[in-house]
């Protein structure tokens, strides 16, 4: 009890009777804004409307087609950049996008677009391939059914659409983590320098990995005999592209 009255007594010598509060104003330095003179808006800002049908010759009859899955697999080789250097949805996974996700990225687009000083342009084909089905009921055989709708095959990699102009990534963001939600596949919206950093990500732990046993060498040598319940795709692509 003592020690504790010692205590508060030599606490309440040491607290002053009066707190000053003094006001300081230093110099900030802020970044200087990006210069937005070398982009060029074009003439149509939105992404336009896709076709739900090709167009065929008024004699040509539309051709039927198997399923092709080796469309959607893997990697895709080519259009895996962004053109504009910028913002855009790139798929991280193989699917197909139906006409339906078409207007859906569409629509969402124009909704929240700034006409003024953003655009945004397509990077897929329109609806091309034929899925075909059999109508509710009928019996086995009788040959392949009509064709019910078309599709874009998706490849993991691939860019789906772009947004440039004079705007910042925060600005586009939520507008394209949208579109990248409702796709029938995984995808996710990225910038210019997301990518690079991605790929150089990549590289570096490519280069630095310390670990023997990856994916490929197990696959490779057999370990626990597991050519027995591999696919020719794990031999492809050593279980990176499902």
């Amino acid at each position: 009890m003592l020690c504790l009255r010692s205590f508060t007594f030599s606490m309440g010598l040491l607290r002053p009777n009066s707190s000053d509060v003094m006001v300081c104003a230093g110099i900030k330095y802020f970044p200087p804004p990006k210069n937005y003179d070398h982009i060029e808006i074009p003439e149509r800002q939105r992404l336009r409307v896709y076709e739900k049908v090709p167009q065929y010759p008024p004699n040509l009859k539309p051709p039927k087609m198997q399923k092709r899955l080796r469309y959607m697999r893997g990697p895709e080789p080519l259009h895996t950049t962004l053109q504009l250097n910028q913002y855009g949805v790139v798929a991280t996974g193989g699917g197909r996008m139906r006409f339906e996700h078409f207007e859906m990225a569409r629509l969402v687009v124009a909704r929240k677009l700034d006409q003024k000083r953003m655009f945004a342009i397509w990077r897929i084909d329109p609806p091309w391939q034929p899925v075909t089905k059999k109508g509710q009921g009928q019996r086995m055989g009788g040959g392949k059914g009509a064709i019910d709708h078309y599709v874009t095959p998706i490849k993991a990699g691939r860019v789906i659409l772009e947004v440039g102009g004079k705007c910042e990534y925060a600005e586009v963001y939520n507008m394209l983590k949208i579109v990248a939600e409702r796709l029938p596949f995984k995808a996710e919206a990225v910038s210019q320098a997301l990518l690079e950093k991605k790929a150089a990500q990549e590289k570096w732990e490519e280069e630095n990995n310390q670990n023997p046993y990856t994916l490929k060498y197990i696959f490779q040598n057999n370990m626990g005999g597991c050519h027995r319940f591999l696919s020719p795709f794990d031999h492809r692509w050593y279980g990176k592209y499902l």
